[in-house]
């Protein structure tokens, strides 16, 4: 009973830290985030592994493939900065310094780092198929940098080790094996407990977020649908693991874009 006290402590100690900390918020959707690290730092992290990134990997030899990825990047960032300009909010845009990139790969996958830096797979263009379906990817990975997904997962991270250290500290006078056994349950909990649902909250958010963001650079949401569609036949039948997964099942993804598209829809100007 005084090792659940303990464990139930510890738990309780970790949830008013979270709370504490937790001050920063979502634009558009106004969830509250957990914001351990200072951007300074967490931008600087980023710009130098982009750096080294590009550095080791060939950028796509088709010129019109890589303008394609920089034009509809920089058109998606510029509507969402005249958005955050127009509602008082560029200040959260201001340290950003965009940059997209198409590289050389077959994997099919896009993805972005905090700062604004985006990379593309040759290998999804097969998938998005022209600019709109650029558009969808670009606007979901515009959306994680927004959302500061990045610095947020690193604060659950940090927080989720701190949990950790005070929970060994508890331990400490117990016998090795019962150590071993609560940091293992300790170390699951928290996986499947925190980190993949949050990292599934991400996803939907980057969805819900692309879809408004692309729609304000004058492309049409809509088609994320069917892009999200030809992802799926690409799936490799895992969905029934969705709450073992950082994505969600792709079934339930379609449906959650079908429900907002008319609240993304609202924020369509046809250019």
């Amino acid at each position: 009973m005084k090792n659940i006290k303990n464990i139930c402590k510890v738990i309780a100690f970790f949830i008013i830290v979270a709370v504490v900390w937790s001050c920063a918020t979502v634009p558009l959707t106004g969830r509250r985030q957990l914001s351990l690290v200072s951007d300074s730092e967490i931008m600087s992290m980023s710009r130098t592994q982009y750096n080294q990134f590009l550095q080791e990997h060939q950028l796509a030899e088709d010129r019109e493939q890589r303008e394609m990825i920089d034009r509809v990047g920089n058109r998606i960032a510029s509507a969402v900065e005249e958005y955050f300009r127009q509602n008082g909010l560029e200040d959260q845009l201001s340290d950003f310094q965009w940059e997209f990139n198409l590289i050389e790969d077959n994997t099919p996958n896009a993805w972005a780092m905090p700062g604004g830096k985006v990379v593309f797979y040759t290998g999804i263009l097969p998938i998005t198929q022209n600019e709109e379906g650029v558009a969808v990817v670009m606007g979901h990975e515009i959306a994680h940098v927004v959302a500061r997904h990045g610095s947020e997962r690193m604060s659950q991270q940090m927080g989720i080790q701190f949990g950790g250290m005070a929970l060994s500290a508890l331990l400490s006078e117990k016998p090795q094996e019962t150590q071993n056994l609560w940091m293992s349950a300790y170390g699951i909990t928290s996986q499947v407990g925190m980190i993949l649902p949050y990292s599934r909250r991400h996803e939907y958010e980057a969805d819900e977020l692309g879809l408004k963001f692309m729609a304000m650079a004058g492309y049409d949401p809509s088609v994320a649908v069917d892009f999200w569609k030809r992802m799926s036949s690409l799936s490799d039948g895992g969905s029934n693991m969705a709450f073992l997964s950082t994505h969600p099942a792709n079934d339930a993804r379609v449906r959650n874009i079908q429900s907002i598209l008319p609240e993304a829809m609202q924020y369509y100007r046809e250019r």
